[in-house]
């Protein structure tokens, strides 16, 4: 971290926005610095009737400040006081890569981007409205110093300009003549040609040439519609998404209540993978812990629906260690570290027995999540619709089709979110489908009112994983306070059918997990109740978002394969398959981002020669 007296900076000036009546606004900053700058320019949006819809800010920032700086830095600005606390709240383990934070019903998005300025502007793709160039800031500092010793002015304007549209914003403390000239070649236009160096920097991207833009164009999303197959996590996920962008959503689904599926899970947890390297994996359970629980604090009541609480996880057979990286000493182990006495002691484990504690994860009741999101007023559920078939549009889009080929709904826009039934559903129609495989899962649960206090007692204070997952004080099936165990995994199995032999395997799971435990909750488990859900899961264990093939069939998408990590990543791809419709920033990096995409399992049309 660098010293809080070099990382000082005066808000940027309140010059003239251009936002009214745009639908989305834009604006790049190079170094974080102490967040006034994002701070200032999110109040102005609180503040201007004629502010866009959404506001994406996107800060880049090798060592991003900690929270208590950023309430410092804000102290002397009483009117950043609420804006302020409420960053500060989330403002934590800032890894290197891609954190979003949602503020305002996720109408304010913050994406920070940690890392190096020059490693990360080539990565973004996204159209920026405004950017502002802290001389102050050590990024802006490199970027501008390694510049005027290596002759790379040609390449920091470019990558610039590159990012801007026509009518763009530069505005920065101030930039050395030799940069001044560049952004002039690169399409500038500054107010003064010869301003001296150290002066404020102005510019306006106004290009006497046409400029041929490699960026994702934005879409709007108000009066479009889609229609979204699947009523569970997924399902429900990508509907909210597109509704808080101004969509009309129809959801179908073949059940008569929503999350009757796998979704249907009585509580589940969202905690994060980790690994040695901090693979793609680790890194995208990190965005999606992080988004979710932001979602359930928007929705959900905390301590009913859903709880911060923390994951404790006993490494079995040791497995899941964590990244020994300099940075993961900085500041990862506010996401995840070794577990202390006190939360060893919490879930009944013994002094020196290897485990994690996973400070940013918490326990979810699926059900809760889902109906939440459906109650958004852009979105339509129609339960008993059984999607058959999908058929192209002759003027472009979709038809959907029920068992005796009746239109069900038809819309520009489909997004299949029907977890293993993706597969059919797509094949049936002729369509190509990602290699989804079925993914089996029972629990037991139990009232802990019927539990006898010498076990009761024993029920940890913390929910437990590592081999199997166990979760107490949750509401059950039958609404009363429950424990849960499990769940069993059984690949290739196509039925959820409930299995009197998983309430055996979850029993023994459940004594390698919390031995004690275990050993005094076994009885229980002759009489417990059990519940089964049906996964999909796809060979590179990460989901499928986006459109299959958007050349040969456009407007049609999937959303599938979160495998057992539904309330971890269904938030997080309904975000990125947004993205993709509208040309926003991404929530992740964007090589993550593209490793997501569900057209990786389609095969191109082969090209005719002639």
């Amino acid at each position: 971290m660098h010293p809080a007296d070099t990382r000082t900076e005066r808000p940027a000036p309140a010059a003239p926005l251009s936002w009214a009546g745009q639908p989305v606004w834009h604006q790049l900053e190079i170094g974080v610095g102490t967040g006034l700058n994002f701070l200032s320019r999110w109040r102005d949006w609180r503040n201007d009737a004629q502010r866009p819809e959404r506001l994406f800010y996107t800060a880049v920032d090798s060592a991003p400040v900690v929270a208590s700086e950023l309430l410092q830095a804000a102290a002397c600005e009483p009117d950043l006081s609420e804006l302020t606390e409420q960053l500060a709240k989330r403002w934590q383990a800032l890894l290197p890569g891609v954190h979003r934070f949602l503020f305002d019903d996720e109408r304010v998005l913050l994406t920070l981007c940690v890392g190096q300025a020059q490693d990360w502007l080539p990565t973004l793709d996204a159209v920026v409205d405004q950017i502002w160039l802290s001389r102050q800031h050590p990024d802006s500092d490199a970027l501008d110093s390694r510049s005027a010793s290596m002759g790379q002015e040609r390449d920091q304007a470019r990558m610039l300009a590159r990012l801007c549209r026509p009518g763009s914003r530069l505005n920065g403390d101030r930039a050395s003549a030799a940069l001044q000239a560049e952004l002039i070649a690169a399409g500038f236009e500054l107010p003064e040609l010869a301003l001296a160096a150290g002066a404020g920097l102005q510019a306006r991207y106004a290009p006497r040439w046409q400029p041929r833009s490699a960026l994702r164009p934005r879409a709007a999303g108000a009066g479009r519609h889609a229609v979204v197959v699947g009523g569970g996590l997924s399902g429900s996920a990508v509907a909210w998404s597109l509704a808080q962008r101004g969509w009309t959503v129809e959801l179908l689904d073949q059940a008569a209540e929503p999350a009757t599926g796998a979704s249907a899970l009585p509580a589940g947890l969202v905690a994060p993978h980790v690994s040695p390297d901090d693979a793609a994996l680790s890194r995208l359970t990190r965005a999606g812990v992080r988004l979710t629980l932001q979602r359930a604090a928007e929705l959900l009541p905390e301590g009913e629906d859903w709880a911060p609480s923390g994951v404790l996880e006993h490494q079995i057979e040791g497995k899941h260690s964590l990244p020994r990286s300099e940075a993961w000493q900085q500041v990862g182990l506010q996401s995840s570290r070794a577990a202390g006495p006190d939360e060893l002691a919490g879930a009944g484990l013994p002094p020196g027995t290897q485990a994690l504690w996973h400070g940013l994860a918490g326990w979810l009741r699926p059900v809760q999540l889902v109906a939440a999101q459906l109650r958004h007023p852009n979105i339509q559920w129609r339960g008993g619709c059984q999607v058959a078939a999908l058929a192209p549009l002759a003027e472009g889009g979709w038809h959907l089709l029920d068992a005796d080929g009746a239109e069900l709904a038809r819309a520009e826009q489909v997004v299949i979110a029907s977890a293993y039934d993706t597969r059919a559903l797509l094949q049936r129609s002729g369509l190509a489908s990602p290699p989804l495989n079925p993914l089996r899962g029972q629990i037991s649960w139990g009232a802990i009112d019927e539990l006898p206090e010498s076990v009761s007692v024993l029920l940890p204070a913390m929910p437990v994983n590592g081999h199997g997952c166990f979760v107490s004080g949750t509401p059950g099936p039958d609404g009363r306070p429950a424990w849960i165990a499990g769940s069993t995994f059984e690949r290739g199995a196509p039925d959820a059918g409930l299995k009197p032999e998983d309430q055996i395997a979850n029993r023994d799971k459940l004594l390698r997990l919390l031995p004690a435990l275990g050993a005094a909750l076994a009885p229980a488990f002759e009489q417990a109740g059990a519940w089964a859900g049906l996964r999909c899961t796809l060979p590179d264990r990460v989901p499928a978002v986006g459109p299959l093939d958007p050349q040969a069939w456009p407007g049609l998408h999937v959303c599938a394969g979160m495998g057992a990590r539904g309330l971890t990543l269904s938030v997080l791809s309904g975000e990125l398959l947004a993205a993709l419709l509208h040309g926003e920033p991404w929530p992740i990096e964007r090589r993550l981002a593209q490793s997501l995409l569900a057209s990786r399992f389609i095969k191109p049309a082969p090209t005719r020669t002639a």
